[in-house]
């Protein structure tokens, strides 16, 4: 089991998570983060740290957010690891919270 990015991340992509990952499987896109689960240990370390409540084990995934397994687990492959916090989106905040947003991640 591992756990997973959903939806709230796009738009707002807040990097505290990544600071505390001791295996370093936080992979960063243009607007949007995903954990790789072949490298996620489980460590429950990154869930508390999500300042949008962004992310999740993957048995406890919030109703309409299962694809976001697939998701994470297929852009991890392509986008490079993340290993130092960087700045939030300029707008994260405006974007933290609202519904529908998975039309607006950019891969």
């Amino acid at each position: 089991m591992a756990f997973v990015v959903t939806e709230n991340c796009i738009k707002c992509k807040f990097t505290d998570c990544v600071d505390v990952c001791p295996v370093d499987c936080f992979h960063e896109g243009p607007n949007f983060l995903v954990i790789d689960p072949d490298e996620c240990i489980d460590c429950t370390l990154c869930e508390p740290e999500c300042p949008a409540n962004a992310i999740f084990s993957e048995d406890e995934l919030p109703e309409g957010q299962e694809g976001f397994i697939a998701l994470n687990a297929e852009l991890a492959k392509t986008w490079p690891t993340i290993t130092e916090v960087k700045s939030a989106l300029p707008d994260a905040d405006e974007w933290n919270g609202k519904e529908g947003k998975l039309d607006l991640l950019e891969k």
